[in-house]
Formats: structure tokens, sequence, C-alpha cells
């Protein structure tokens, strides 16, 4: 789950970039109104007996939009990978930024934190080719994404894994955050890897610039020949 299939621009303006692991699909944060009008006559032509499940994924899928985009969500992707019984792990990789209002990032994300690093308080500095990020793990029960249970009106609910890499940005004052959240419990360790793999692709440098060779009289030894580690 480790391998890295593109490179993913943040959305709508890029001010960097990310790797987005295999396994995963990008979810279109911005589909164009013909888009919409065009999977919505693709439902109405659906049998009945699919039409309904259709349109009330269709619906989700427009309220899911609708959040991230209140959450200042920048990418999203949708993760399955198989498991042991024939079936997929399933996880949701986002990628949001959050501003400071010109504070100091990394002042006001510790404040956010509680002041606090280190294992006992679940917060861990982390190194990244971009600088310090901040790693926070946590356990939460939330509604499942799937029919209340028969005889009942509310959701049912279930255990999973959060994990968040927090990188302050000084040069924009802002917050970029790497969250990866899975019912996979107990894949944590996996899960883990896969959320601080991303965190080590952001990059604040256009992978698809020119390279050093591409550029007249470029400087052989200056920063840009690491900028990318997308390879």
């Amino acid at each position: 789950m480790n391998a890295f299939l593109d490179t993913v621009e943040a959305q709508p303006k890029p001010e960097f970039w990310y790797g987005l692991p295999h396994g995963y699909l990008q979810l279109d944060l911005h589909p164009s109104p013909e888009g919409i009008q065009e999977v919505a006559r693709q439902i109405d032509a659906l049998p009945d007996d699919l039409r309904d499940r259709a349109d009330q994924v269709f619906r989700l899928y427009a309220g899911v939009l609708t959040m991230l985009r209140s959450q200042e969500v920048m990418g999203c992707a949708l993760g399955m990978h198989p498991d042991e019984h024939g079936g997929a792990n399933l996880s949701v990789l986002t990628v949001s930024t959050v501003p400071t209002s010109g504070a100091h990032p990394e002042a006001v994300l510790l404040q956010m934190l509680g002041d606090g690093t280190g294992p006992g308080d679940g917060i861990v500095p982390v190194e990244l080719p971009v600088g310090t990020a901040y790693v926070l793990e946590t356990e939460r029960t939330t509604p499942a994404p799937t029919a209340p249970p028969e005889g009942q009106d509310e959701p049912a609910q279930e255990t999973v894994w959060q994990g968040t890499v927090a990188i302050p940005v000084p040069r924009t004052s802002s917050i970029i955050t790497v969250q990866l959240v899975t019912p996979a419990v107990e894949l944590a360790d996996d899960y883990r890897g896969v959320l601080l793999g991303v965190a080590r692709t952001v990059t604040f440098d256009d992978p698809a610039a020119p390279g050093p060779a591409e550029v007249p009289f470029s400087d052989s030894g200056s920063a840009a020949d690491e900028r990318s580690p997308f390879g």
C-alpha cells in the first residue's frame, strides 16, 4: 500500500503537491455542471430496482462535496485494498489547508494541539522534506455509512482509526493537514505508514516544472536538484 501511483495537484489553486498511493481513487471535488447533469441523466435511465439506490449514492456524494468544501479540503481520495477474506479494506485520505490569519502557523498549531508534544500526549513531531510536522492518532466512534439496522432509525456506529499529519507553512501562514481515516482499526500500523508516506511527498515545488537540464544557465548545485520527491 506504500507504492505511489500519481502526483496530485491541490485544488483549486495549487500551492503544494503530494503523492497519491496505489489503491486510492481521487474524488472530483469540483465537478462541472455538465458532468453532474450527465450523472443525473444516467441515474434516471437505470431500471427501477437500481435507480433508488443510485440516487441515494448520488445524494450522499453531493452532501460529502458540500461538507468537504466547507472544511477547506483541497483533495480527497477513496482507498480500497484487498483483505484476507476476499473483501476490501476501505479508507479515506483527505488533504486540507487551514489559514492562520498571518500568525506564525507552528505556534498556532501547537496551541491548538495543547502546547505539548510527545507519545504521552498522542502528538509526535516528525521531520519531513518540507520541515517539522506533527502526527496525531486517535480512535473514535462515528456513524457507519450504511443503512440503519432493521427496525432502527439511527445509523449504526463503528470505530475508526484516524491519523493526521499537520504541516506548518510559514511562507503562507497556513497549516496543511494530511488525514487518513479507516474502519480497519487492526491495520493502524499499515495505514500509519501510508499516511506518513503521503506526508513525505508533500512539496511546494511543481513536479511538472522544467528540471535543471531544461533551464538555460541553471545552477546545477541549487536546491532545484532535490525539489521533487516524485522521482
